[in-house]
């Protein structure tokens, strides 16, 4: 998880908090001391981090005039990974590959619980950063959402810990304000409209006899991110490794309260995160260079593909994350896109009831002489895939009104049963977004016997 308030796997704002105990003693010396940490491609850290927290939320009411109903909310999480930097030619890019080694997630909302999980086939995942975009992906294999959602959440050290270190030299007691970078990934807020945090240098002290700077973390922000108003208040502390200029240890206990539009709080989180790095001295056999040589390292439309499995529905797809998996109804499941007015609806079926690609050409002319739109090009059915799994296609594109859109329409045919897929393309996307439907139609499968 982060070190950060966001949504993710506990559902509505997941805060972060850290809790740590040390054998310390007192170092001899109070001077200014330098705390950096540099993040070189090649460096690689042992992170683990803890979550625990509890909260209530306020449930908008189901009828009108009814109060709102109140759930209460825990969770607690375990992540532990491996973490090699690797070098970018992106300017202000910041990138890093990880090998997950535990994975826990629990939470319960209400009556309902929980659990999230990463595949072991692809725990290894690399995490780049440019500007506010954060994007992970697995060189080994396409992820759910499910899986992106446990990961995009979490604090990305590289982005975070330099600019809440100090820019130079500093003596016990002075204190700075974190880079604005450093304030974004540790609260999420795509806008702070109000507040900030405050880093002060405690002092030297000895863990495990060795030196390492104390910091104090408190502050509080207003803003907003994807769960919407909030408000965050963050009391921690980090210690700095001096001798292997590494942040070894980072903790906060934070509220966050999420805000309605009038400023009103709907909600309430209090959590405790833990976060502890080492700095390794050799690489784990999969992150080192010959188990990545011959990986793309970097984003491509191919390995950020998202994977969509329903087992009770039976069926599975890749997808670009530009779209967005809506309502599965019955036999049904929807797409929709960020750029409006593009959408797939895809319907399973049992063969028996499955139509022929003419037939289903048929009942889509009909349709759109139903609408008394205008059919200004058609490509009759054709076979692009064959047995044992078939998939035949055809296209329409079409007037409705003003609106001119591209329809795309496929049926695949398996033993075990089949779908037709419809996608709905504005004219102006259709250079951008043929290319998803066809990914998407190319990889449908039918998982299971459809009754």
């Amino acid at each position: 998880m982060a070190l950060r308030f966001a949504t993710g796997p506990f559902g509505s704002a997941a805060l972060l908090v850290f809790g740590f105990g040390l054998a310390c003693g007192r170092a001899p010396a109070q001077e200014a001391v330098q705390i950096t940490e540099s993040f070189k491609p090649g460096h690689t850290y042992k992170v683990e981090v803890r979550v625990n927290l509890t909260g209530r939320l306020a449930m908008p009411a189901t009828e009108k005039g009814k109060p709102p109903e109140v759930l209460t909310l825990t969770g607690e999480s375990r992540l532990t990974y491996d973490e090699r930097i690797l070098a970018t030619d992106e300017v202000n890019a910041l990138q890093a590959v990880r090998a997950y080694r535990e994975v826990e997630f629990q939470r319960t909302i209400g009556p309902n619980k929980q659990d999230a999980t990463i595949r072991p086939s692809v725990r290894r995942m690399v995490v780049k950063k440019a500007g506010s975009r954060k994007a992970p992906f697995s060189p080994d294999g396409p992820l759910t959402w499910g899986e992106i959602d446990l990961v995009r959440t979490d604090v990305f050290s590289p982005a975070a810990i330099p600019g809440l270190l100090p820019s130079g030299a500093v003596k016990p007691g002075q204190a700075w304000k974190p880079s604005d970078a450093a304030m974004a990934e540790l609260t999420d807020m795509e806008k702070v409209e109000d507040g900030a945090l405050s880093v002060e240098f405690v002092g030297v002290t000895l863990v495990n006899n060795r030196k390492v700077a104390r910091l104090k973390i408190s502050g509080a922000v207003r803003g907003v991110n994807e769960d919407g108003p909030n408000r965050q208040k963050l009391d921690g502390t980090a210690y700095f490794d001096l001798e292997a200029s590494v942040l070894i240890y980072l903790s906060l206990k934070g509220t966050h309260e999420l805000l309605d539009g009038s400023g009103q709080t709907v909600g309430s989180i209090d959590g405790r995160f833990t976060m502890t790095r080492t700095l390794l001295a050799q690489l784990p056999p999969d992150l080192s260079d010959a188990s990545l040589a011959g990986l793309k390292l970097e984003p491509s439309p191919e390995n950020t593909l998202l994977l969509y499995d329903n087992p009770d529905l039976g069926v599975r797809f890749l997808y670009p994350r530009g779209w967005r998996v809506g309502a599965v109804q019955g036999k049904q499941v929807t797409l929709d896109h960020a750029r409006g007015g593009a959408g797939i609806l895809i319907t399973v079926e049992p063969g028996a009831k499955l139509p022929t690609a003419d037939a289903y050409a048929k009942e889509t002319a009909a349709f759109i002489q139903k609408q008394k739109a205008e059919a200004t090009a058609y490509d009759p059915p054709k076979r692009v895939r064959a047995e044992p799994a078939t998939l035949d296609r055809f296209r329409v594109d079409a007037t409705f009104g003003k609106d001119k859109v591209r329809l795309e329409y496929g049926v695949l045919t398996q033993r075990e049963g089949g779908a037709t897929i419809a996608a709905r393309l504005p004219e102006a996307a259709v250079a951008d977004l043929a290319e998803d439907v066809d990914r998407l139609m190319r990889s449908l499968v039918i998982t299971r016997r459809i009754e």
